[in-house]
C-alpha cells in the first residue's frame, strides 16, 4: 500500500494530532498468553529506580513558547496499576518505572533529571560550574530539565562544559535550550564529542529523512493515545519531544582509548567506541567518584543491531568488544549512570550486567554467523536462535526496546545483505501485484477471510497478519479485511515485551481502521542545526529528489556562492544525475 509522505527534508520529528482511540480488548489467547508470564523485576531495580530522589515533577507538561505541548508526562497517570491484560507484565512493570520524571542525585555532585524527554540529562558540579552529559531532543525540553535542577539546588552557577556521548539527536539536540552557541565561540563553554560527530549527526537525517521520519512514527508510536490498550513506553523511556532542534560544533573531540582529561577540576577518562549504537559514540568514566556513563553501549534492555525506524546495521561483534573493553579499563566502577531508564550500583552488579551485555550481543553475532554459514536464511535464523537461559532471564537483557529476531537478522544483512540465497526471491513482482496473485492462487477473498477468521480465533495471529497482508494489497477498501488485520495487529502489539514491536503493530492498526491522520502543516523548527549543515550535504540531498524524467537530456549547470563561507560549488546534471564539483573557472561564473 503506497502513502504519501508529506514532510520537511531534514531531521523532521514527528507532530501531536488527536488520534482516534483504540479500544480492542485482549483476546482470550492473549489473555493466556499474558498470565503465563511470571517473571518480575525485582526490588533491587525498583529500589535503584526511585534511589536519591530530589523533587518529583508530578504531571509535567513541556510548551513552547507558542503554547504548543512538546511533553507531556500527565498522560501517563494510568500506569499507577496492576499490568492490564492490554499490555506485556514485563513492559507494564518498564513503563511504570519510566514513568517518574523528577530530579535525582546519582551519587555525589552528580544529578540527572529524568522523564523530561525520552533521554536523560546528566549534571555534574565541577569546580566552578556545571558539565552536562547530554541535552535532551529539543530546546524546550533540555530548558525545562535545567530550570527544575536550577530550582531545587540552589547554586548559581555557570555551565562550563557540554558532553554529547552519541550522534543520536536525543541526546544533543536541546543544547541551545541551555546554552549560547556564543559562549561556545568564546570559549566560555566547552563542548566534547567524539571523532565524526557533527558528519553523523546529519548522515541519519538528510538523505533518507522522509523515509526514517514516517517510519519512526511508527517506531515511537506518534499519534497513538497513550493508555491500556495504547501506546505506554518505548522500552528506553516514554517517546520523543517535539519542539525546536539545535547542535553546536564541538570545540573537543575524543578519538582515542584511553583519552583522560581535566573538565573544571574532575578528572575524566574517556572510551572511544565508534561503530557500536551510533556510528560516532563514546563513553565516560570519572575515577574519582568511581562512576561510568556507557553512552549507549550498554542499556537496561537488549538494544536494536537494526532500528525499525532504519538506519545502518551496528556491529554486534564491535559493540561486544568495546564493552568488554570497558570492564578492563575501568574496574572499580560503582556507579553506572545511563543516558536511558536509570543509574546501577555495586561493583559486582555492574560487572555482572557489563559482560552478560557483552555476552548477549557477542552471542548473537556468532549463531547467527554459524547459522549462515550453514545455510540458513535470515528468516529461519530470527527463528532457530535463543538466547542461554543466562542471558535471557536476566532482566537488563530482556527486549524492551531491541528484538532478538529483528537484530538476528541484522549481523545476516550486515556481511551477506538482502538476499537470502533462494532464487524465488531474487527478481520478485511489486507488493501490490504480487498480493493480487496470491489472492488469485488461494482461492480468492471471501475463501480467505473465511480461513483467517477461523486461524485468528485459535491465536495464529503472525500467520493471520502474513495472509490478510495480501487482501490488504489487494483491495485496499475491502473493510472487512482492514478490520480483521487491525484487530490481529492490536492482538500482536498487546503480546509484545518490545515497546517498539508494541508501537508499531498498534500504528498500523490504527492506520488500517482510520487512515492516515492527516497533520497540521507547521514551521519548520531545525534551523539551529540547518545553519551548520555542510553544502555537501544539502547538494546530497538535492541530488536524491530530483526526478529523473524531467532530467533527462538536461546539462543544465549553475554556481553557487557562500558569502559566510566565500565558498562557490558548481552544480550540473549529467545522465539524470546531479553533482556538484569545488573546482568553479571563470567560465563557470561567467555562464
Amino acid at each position: 500500500m503506497k502513502r504519501k509522505i508529506l514532510l520537511i527534508c531534514i531531521i523532521v520529528f514527528f507532530i501531536g494530532c488527536n488520534a482516534n482511540v483504540q479500544v480492542d480488548e485482549a483476546s482470550d489467547y492473549t489473555k493466556k498468553v499474558q498470565r503465563n508470564i511470571t517473571m518480575k523485576f525485582d526490588e533491587t531495580d525498583k529500589n535503584e529506580a526511585s534511589r536519591g530522589l530530589i523533587a518529583q515533577a508530578n504531571d509535567l507538561i513541556i510548551k513552547d513558547s507558542e503554547g504548543t505541548v512538546v511533553w507531556d508526562m500527565s498522560t501517563y497517570s494510568f500506569l499507577n496499576s496492576t499490568p492490564p491484560e492490554t499490555a506485556h507484565p514485563l513492559l507494564w512493570e518498564m513503563a511504570q518505572l519510566n514513568a517518574t520524571p523528577g530530579l535525582y542525585k546519582v551519587t555525589n555532585n552528580i544529578y540527572q533529571v529524568r522523564g523530561f524527554d525520552i533521554a536523560n540529562m546528566t549534571i555534574i558540579e565541577g569546580k566552578t560550574g556545571w558539565i552536562i552529559v547530554d541535552t535532551l531532543t529539543t530546546k524546550e525540553t533540555a530548558k525545562a530539565a535545567f530550570d527544575f535542577f536550577k530550582k531545587h539546588i540552589k547554586k548559581v552557577r555557570p555551565i562550563v562544559a557540554v558532553i554529547f556521548t552519541h550522534s543520536h539527536i536525543d541526546h544533543f539536540g536541546g543544547v541551545l535550550g541551555i546554552i549560547r552557541e556564543e559562549d561556545v565561540m568564546h570559549k566560555k563553554v566547552k563542548v566534547i564529542a567524539p571523532e565524526g560527530f557533527m558528519q553523523e549527526a546529519f548522515s541519519e537525517n538528510i538523505l533518507l529523512a522522509n523515509a526514517m521520519a514516517r517510519r519512526a512514527e511508527y517506531q515511537f508510536g506518534q499519534d497513538l493515545p497513550a493508555s491500556p490498550n495504547g501506546q505506554i513506553d518505548t522500552g528506553i523511556g516514554k517517546t520523543v519531544a517535539s519542539g525546536s532542534y539545535s547542535i553546536v560544533v564541538p570545540t573537543v573531540t575524543i578519538d582515542k582509548t584511553p583519552t583522560k582529561m581535566n573538565i573544571d577540576g574532575i578528572d575524566f577518562i574517556f572510551q572511544y567506541t565508534p561503530e557500536t549504537e551510533a556510528p560516532a559514540e563514546m563513553t565516560c568514566y570519572l575515577p574519582y567518584y568511581k562512576a561510568f556513563c556507557p553512552a549507549e553501549i550498554a542499556s537496561r534492555t537488549m538494544h536494536n543491531l537494526y532500528t525499525l525506524r532504519g538506519t545502518k546495521v551496528r556491529d554486534a561483534y564491535k559493540w561486544s568488544k568495546y564493552i568488554n573493553e570497558a570492564v578492563q579499563l575501568f574496574p572499580d566502577m560503582e556507579v553506572c549512570f545511563f543516558t536511558h531508564n536509570w543509574p546501577m550500583y555495586g561493583n559486582k552488579r555492574i560487572k555482572e550486567f557489563l559482560i552478560k551485555q557483552a555476552d548477549m550481543y557477542k552471542f548473537i553475532h556468532d549463531q547467527a554467523v554459524r547459522l549462515a554459514n550453514k545455510g540458513f536464511t535470515p528468516e529461519e535464523i530470527a527463528h532457530e536462535v535463543t538466547l542461554p537461559q543466562s542471558l535471557s532471564l536476566f532482566m537488563p537483557n530482556r527486549q524492551f526496546y531491541g528484538v532478538l529476531q529483528q537484530n538476528v537478522k541484522a549481523v545476516y544483512q550486515m556481511y551477506l545483505g538482502w538476499y537470502n540465497g533462494n532464487p524465488a526471491y531474487l527478481n520478485q513482482l511489486p507488493d501490490g501485484e504480487r498480493a493480487k496473485r496470491y489472492v488469485e492462487y488461494m482461492g480468492g477473498v471471501r475463501a480467505i477471510l473465511e480461513k483467517a477468521h477461523a486461524s485468528y480465533k485459535k491465536g495464529e495471529y503472525q500467520w493471520v497478519a502474513e495472509v490478510l497482508n495480501h487482501v490488504v494489497m489487494a483491495e485496499p477498501e475491502n473493510k472487512e479485511a482492514r478490520m480483521l488485520l487491525a484487530k490481529t495487529y492490536t492482538q500482536l502489539a498487546y503480546q509484545a515485551e518490545s515497546g517498539v514491536w508494541r508501537n508499531v503493530y498498534l500504528k498500523a492498526a490504527q492506520e488500517l481502521m482510520y487512515g492516515i491522520q492527516k497533520k497540521k502543516s507547521v514551521m519548520y523548527k531545525g534551523y539551529d542545526m540547518l545553519k551548520h549543515l555542510p553544502p555537501e550535504k544539502l547538494f546530497d540531498s538535492m541530488a536524491v529528489n530530483l526526478n529523473p524524467q524531467k532530467a533527462e537530456n538536461s546539462n543544465l549547470a549553475i554556481v553557487i556562492h557562500f558569502s559566510d563561507k566565500n565558498a562557490s560549488y558548481l552544480l550540473f546534471i549529467r545522465n539524470s544525475v546531479l553533482y556538484y564539483s569545488k573546482e568553479v573557472t571563470a567560465k563557470h561564473e561567467a555562464d
